[in-house]
């Protein structure tokens, strides 16, 4: 199955890709990134899996969000994606960085269409703290920049800046990145990170995960000792296997595609 176009989900317009054929594994990617940065990873599963890639509201090319984000509302987006798609599943959920929160909440929440997670350097928040009225801030601070023309002077620039060795094409960069509608999303996600880390915490504590549900979580301490203890013990709290992708740096898709790919196929080779 192939298929790139949008699908509209409560009402706002999502741009989705669907490549390869197999069981279903959904992709999504950190804060601020777009569909694009799984491409090195699509060719070594789409032989073995139906690959489905989203960019979530006021990411790459989907409309801006109608609201902020919550982990029960980030979950059922993901469901929301495959029942557009008429993928029922279970799928295999793959979440990198911020979407680690979404891909456990999907598993919690929706059990029965989880046939494994896979936690791709996630985020990691022991004592998540909210601020108080993020929305307000965000949004004053997003319309201050973009009036002053900041995405289209700069968007491109930093994001070369954050993802060293981007393999994205110039145009593609150029296309996503100097729109305002990006910045806004980036900056409306981040002002809400603490509160959906402290929703997923919620979640964990009347949500278990399925009995026997494969769960990784594949790491990128490049160094940080400290890292690698925090991913450490979140693979023990999720009774996780626990990966290191080295050399790597945080975007693993980019720079270690075959170890997500592996991660994503070795439950089935292992039988689980």
């Amino acid at each position: 199955m192939t298929f790139e176009g949008f699908r509209r989900i409560g009402g706002v317009a999502h741009h989705v890709l669907v490549d390869g054929s197999g069981p279903v594994c959904v992709l999504s990617a950190g804060l601020g990134l777009s569909w694009f940065d799984w491409d090195p990873v699509v060719p070594l599963l789409a032989p073995h899996r139906t690959v489905v890639r989203f960019d979530r509201p006021g990411h790459g090319l989907s409309q801006p969000a109608a609201g902020p984000p919550t982990a029960a509302g980030e979950a059922h987006r993901i469901a929301a994606v495959l029942d557009a798609l008429e993928l029922p599943g279970p799928a295999t959920v793959v979440g990198h960085s911020i979407a680690g929160f979404h891909a456990e909440a999907f598993a919690r929440l929706h059990p029965d269409r989880t046939a494994a997670l896979l936690l791709v350097d996630p985020s990691v928040e022991e004592h998540p703290r909210t601020p108080r009225a993020p929305g307000a801030v965000t949004g004053a601070l997003g319309a201050v920049l973009s009036a002053a023309g900041v995405p289209a002077a700069l968007g491109p620039a930093v994001r070369r800046a954050a993802v060293r060795h981007d393999p994205a094409p110039a145009a593609l960069v150029r296309r996503v990145y100097r729109t305002s509608r990006v910045l806004r999303g980036t900056l409306l996600e981040n002002a809400h990170y603490g509160a959906v880390a402290a929703q997923l915490l919620a979640l964990r504590a009347g949500h278990p995960l399925p009995p026997g549900l494969p769960v990784t979580v594949l790491a990128a301490p490049d160094g940080s000792a400290r890292w690698e203890r925090r991913q450490r013990a979140l693979a023990r709290r999720l009774g996780a296997r626990y990966e290191a992708a080295e050399p790597s740096g945080h975007l693993v898709m980019l720079d270690r595609p075959d170890a997500v790919a592996d991660a994503v196929l070795r439950p089935a080779q292992d039988g689980a």
